[in-house]
């Protein structure tokens, strides 16, 4: 069993785009896998891309955080494959300061998902795009992260905010957190910004970089508004062999750690 949150402070890196195509590529292995997924943004997006109306959802991750629900009642079953969610909307934007005022209040996730943990091979976290206390929780819930990364001119600037974090997070909350991996998105070779961003992820990271690279693809992009995963959406297309490999590549990784 692994728990993977995806994260990165910087918005428009393609990390719902991933904590989704990973989850659904995931279930989709021969092994069948059982896998979890968790919306722990307000913006919802990871909910609607999975087909879910975020405005119909009665119970969802903002229930399991402040109300003391069962996450099993929380839990929405897909028939997209294998996969769970706890889905989310605007009202888990006033979770923050919520958790902020409860004494241990980085712990209440991994607290929530410590009866069902067993139930699943896979937990996959898409996290709000910044560093706060939502983050702080799923941080400190996963065994790993993964860490979506756009390759232009800011992608080493913005990691470096998060690596710190992860640092603290493993000194305080989680020493057995780890990073996974580095995972390059909308990707276009032929951009030549894009290539020698890519050879400095490399020289910074080394083995943490994933070696599947994400491509800029126009059916990745058009998905979500059908609320679909990219496999059910284009199984053929650019995108979905490039999350399939991607969910192979986390898969080994994942055993190894």
């Amino acid at each position: 069993m692994a728990i993977i949150a995806v994260t990165n402070q910087k918005g428009g890196v393609g990390k719902t785009t991933t904590a989704v195509n990973l989850a659904a590529c995931l279930a989709g292995m021969k092994a069948r896998p059982n896998v979890l997924l968790i919306d722990l943004d307000p913006q919802g997006n990871a909910t609607t891309g999975m087909g879910v109306d975020k405005h119909s959802i009665s119970l969802g991750t903002v229930d399991l955080l402040l109300d003391d629900v069962s996450i099993s009642d929380a839990i929405i079953e897909l028939e997209e494959n294998a996969i769970r969610l706890i889905g989310a909307n605007g009202d888990l934007t006033g979770a923050e300061v919520l958790l902020t005022q409860r004494e241990q209040g980085a712990f209440v996730l991994k607290e929530g998902l410590a009866p069902i943990q067993s139930n699943f091979n896979f937990i996959i976290i898409d996290c709000p795009p910044s560093l706060n206390m939502l983050t702080l929780n799923a941080l400190t819930a996963s065994d790993h992260v993964v860490v979506p990364v756009q390759c232009e001119y800011y992608a080493l600037e913005g990691l470096t905010a998060l690596m710190q974090t992860i640092e603290e997070v493993k000194s305080t909350t989680n020493p057995d957190l780890d990073i996974l991996g580095i995972l390059r998105t909308m990707y276009d070779g032929r951009n030549a910004l894009a290539l020698q961003v890519s050879e400095n992820l490399q020289e910074h990271f080394g083995e943490k970089l994933l070696k599947t690279i994400i491509p800029r693809n126009v059916r990745l992009a058009e998905a979500p508004g059908f609320g679909e995963s990219i496999i059910k959406y284009d199984a053929t297309s650019k995108g979905a062999i490039a999350y399939n490999e991607l969910a192979k590549e986390i898969s080994r990784r994942s055993k190894r750690k």
